[in-house]
């Protein structure tokens, strides 16, 4: 179909553009160019062109016919980023970025997402009664992803709101001699973690998203608040006696929007001849156009910049659970102390051991490990290490097998038992009462200077031959 002198787009699209042997995709009412650069010869390279919007005429063509087969009469043109960059700069960017892509500006609060707990702790829609909908919209999983982020900062303050009013326990700054100026993270702690004689114990959770107080976020969004979350431990801790710590591992860091750098302008140089400085200004005006148009594409939304500024002694999860080490549990009071640690949680107690062995094997009583990532030879633990885990740790991993079968294992540390489940984020919870009992045995054990009864004879013959 021809095109006006003017470039106006009259019709249809053809089916080939000149110089082009694939096929253009239609999209509605829209044309959508799939050429590639190298072996595209049509000044049309990658554009999608709205129906009656305005484009130039092919260089080369009085008319700006452009014919739906090879033999068009328009001479072949090869690609450039400037040809094509001067085409799209005439689309209405603003309006396919509306079409394409909502503005990511969400509620900040449950009741503004029109979601809240139930009694059994699960989210419902207020309205409807109906689980959280990942896909809110369709064909947008940027949106929708960016949605449930913003729901799951939302879910995040309000554990830590549930840890403080329903668990009791104290949000402790950290480090403990920040000045107010600098990044700070912080912990929990009972009344009691300090202070309490007989039990304390020790919560780390996994990597990723989760914060303190987490095991998995997606099972507090799709599932309950009991199985995503390090509640119930906590209260049946507290009602057994125990003190209780919950570490904060991914707080590494504070986010903080990126300066502007102000570049110098190369007419400020005096050295420079005049028709020198206005080349580079001319130059430099450009590639900042073409940078701005690259970066309204691939950032419609125009999100900030931000930079990270990392906490003093707590910018790794290994950081952080040494630094809760030294400066509370290893002051507490409690002669036995017992971990829980969810997947790099593990990973970062091996760390804690290896650079405080001494202090670890004579606080600690028992760990429970839940699908552990640890690996004794990557983290190239010694040898007295993995004979202490091997008796005094048991990892509940992912696992088709009922609750506490054992579980062949590779590595020559610490018993493995099914948790009960092949889904990795439930394995904390579906473990939950194996630990407290592995844990009774443990402190039993201590008592009559036996072993607990998890630790069987045949693993650690197994392991030792390894």
């Amino acid at each position: 179909m021809p095109l006006s002198t003017t470039g106006t787009y009259l019709g249809p699209a053809p089916r080939l553009f000149p110089g082009c042997r694939r096929r253009c995709r239609r999209v509605r009412n829209d044309v959508s160019v799939s050429c590639r650069p190298r072996k595209c010869n049509s000044n049309l390279v990658g554009a999608r062109i709205p129906r009656g919007k305005v484009i130039t005429t092919a260089r080369g063509s009085s008319t700006g016919e452009l014919e739906g087969h090879a033999s068009s009469r328009l001479p072949p043109q090869p690609c450039s980023w400037g040809q094509s960059s001067d085409l799209l700069s005439r689309i209405d960017l603003d309006e396919l970025m509306k079409k394409d892509e909502p503005p990511l500006d969400f509620p900040d609060t449950l009741e503004g997402f029109e979601y809240a707990f139930n009694e059994k702790g699960q989210l419902r829609h207020i309205k409807t009664g109906e689980p959280f909908v990942f896909n809110y919209r369709e064909d947008l999983h940027r949106w929708n992803q960016k949605r449930y982020e913003a729901l799951g900062e939302i879910i995040t303050k309000y554990v830590y709101e549930l840890l403080e009013k329903d668990c009791n326990l104290k949000k402790i700054s950290i480090p403990v001699d920040a000045t107010e100026s600098e990044p700070k993270s912080f912990i929990f702690m009972s009344e009691d973690a300090l202070t309490n004689p007989q039990k304390l114990m020790v919560l780390i959770h996994g990597s990723g998203v989760v914060r303190a107080g987490q095991w998995a976020r997606r099972l507090i969004i799709n599932e309950d608040l009991d199985s995503g979350t390090q509640i119930p431990f906590i209260k049946r801790a507290v009602a057994e006696g125990y003190g209780v710590i919950v570490l904060n591992p991914n707080e590494n860091y504070i986010e903080v929007e990126k300066p502007k750098i102000h570049v110098q302008s190369s007419s400020d140089s005096s050295d420079e001849p005049a028709e020198k400085r206005e080349r580079k200004d001319k130059v430099s005006k450009e590639t900042k156009k073409r940078r701005d148009f690259y970066e309204k594409y691939r950032n419609p939304q125009r999100e900030k910049e931000m930079m990270q500024l990392y906490i003093r002694e707590n910018g790794s999860p290994e950081e952080h659970a040494i630094y809760v080490w030294d400066h509370f549990i290893a002051q507490a009071a409690a002669e036995n102390v017992f971990f829980v640690a969810h997947s790099y949680g593990g990973l970062a107690f091996v760390e804690l051991m290896i650079q405080r062995e001494a202090d670890v094997k004579n606080k600690v009583t028992a760990v429970a490990l839940t699908d552990s990532v640890h690996n004794v030879w990557h983290q190239e633990a010694g040898k007295t290490i993995r004979e202490w885990m091997r008796e005094n740790c048991c990892n509940w991993v992912s696992s088709s097998e009922p609750l506490d079968t054992s579980v062949e294992s590779m590595l020559p540390d610490c018993p493995r038992v099914s948790a009960g489940t092949d889904r990795h984020e439930l394995t904390s919870w579906k473990s939950f009462p194996s630990i407290f009992k592995f844990f009774t045995e443990a402190s039993e054990a201590k008592i009559s200077s036996l072993k607990p009864a998890v630790t069987r004879r045949s693993h650690r013959i197994k392991h030792e031959e390894l």
